[in-house]
């Protein structure tokens, strides 16, 4: 399943939204109605080198020329959305202009060197928003917590995770030069994430322009606040609905633990530590008046609360009330805490 925060779409992210809409928009234009013009969105290398046109440098990395690779990037700027979410768009939108500029003069410095120690000429290139997008897996693997699905035949195991990779190899096959787009963005990102050189603080989104942007374009392409976030048949009020928001985490939780059981059962041939398989998750508070006062009459169930993870969750954006009552929740398991707090 691809990561996100529910049913709440594109809430929050307009700047995911906006490349969603422009890039479609105009690989639809040039695919039907204007197609004459797609030789001026080839990422032609040669052009760049002998011809001098630098500007396909820009139009060329920005506009994709084919349908499955403009599908696969679509799909994979909506699961991203996660990090405009939690960073805020300015410092989602530098992350996206870092690599987008060091992916280009990294295309060129692959080309170059393949030619020079391979003998294998590259002349074009796959055209697209490719660059930033491979780069973008740099923090999704690093920041994004992986989190057990299923498993298939009992030992390949299916994670919220497996889906968007499987999305990026799907792009990543999509044809025989890919690899150095690929191999580029990826290395821009891992650049930028880590802040080599200080690069974040060289390729930056200026606060100016962020500010005029967020007054004309965000209310263009910024969503509506989804106003029902949980199921048909949930509860009327607030507290009923985190209520039972949090007996639907602890049957996924019992449920993972069980399968996590039966596969150390299978494999030590011992038998299952039923004391361990189900720890107690936290206490339940039914009404508002034993909610407030639970601060200083709630029995412990479990270990205390590591103030690193407190600090390391509350570094995400996320409140102090909220990761306390997460990793409450989650008996301290800090990926399952992190997944609880964006997907409510």
């Amino acid at each position: 399943m691809f990561t996100g925060t529910g049913s709440s779409g594109l809430y929050k992210a307009p700047l995911s939204k906006s490349l969603l809409v422009v890039l479609s928009t105009l690989t639809f234009i040039l695919a039907v109605p204007f197609q004459q013009y797609q030789k001026y969105f080839m990422y032609n290398l040669q052009a760049v080198k002998q011809d001098h046109e630098i500007w396909r440098m820009v139009s060329a990395r920005i506009i994709c020329l084919d349908l499955k690779d403009l599908f696969c990037s679509c799909l994979l700027i909506y699961n991203f959305r996660i990090f405009e979410r939690r960073y805020g768009s300015r410092k989602f939108a530098s992350f996206l202009l870092g690599s987008w500029v060091l992916s280009a003069l990294m295309d060129l410095l692959l080309v170059e060197i393949l030619q020079h120690t391979l003998d294998m000429s590259v002349s074009i290139l796959p055209s697209g928003f490719l660059g930033p997008i491979f780069a973008l897996f740099v923090p999704f693997y690093f920041s994004i917590p992986r989190v057990q699905v299923t498993q298939i035949l009992g030992r390949f195991s299916i994670t919220n995770k497996t889906l968007v990779y499987i999305v990026g190899l799907q792009l990543l096959t999509s044809s025989t030069t890919v690899w150095i787009l690929a191999f580029s963005g990826l290395l821009s990102g891992i650049v930028y994430h880590y802040n080599a050189l200080k690069v974040q603080q060289l390729l930056c989104v200026p606060k100016w322009v962020a500010r005029c942007t967020s007054f004309t374009l965000e209310p263009l392409f910024s969503s509506a606040e989804p106003t029902h976030e949980t199921p048909v048949g949930m509860g009327a009020t607030l507290d009923i609905q985190r209520q039972q928001r949090i007996e639907l985490l602890d049957q996924q939780i019992m449920l993972a633990q069980l399968n996590q059981a039966n596969r150390r059962h299978r494999r030590q041939g011992g038998l299952i530590n039923w004391n361990r398989l189900f720890p107690p998750l936290r206490n339940r508070f039914n009404t508002n008046n034993q909610r407030q006062d639970s601060g200083s009459n709630r029995p412990s169930t479990g270990a205390a609360v590591s103030e690193e993870q407190v600090a390391r969750l509350m570094e995400m954006g996320f409140s102090r009330v909220d990761v306390l009552e997460a990793l409450r929740a989650t008996n301290n398991d800090l990926n399952m805490a992190t997944n609880f707090l964006l997907q409510h």
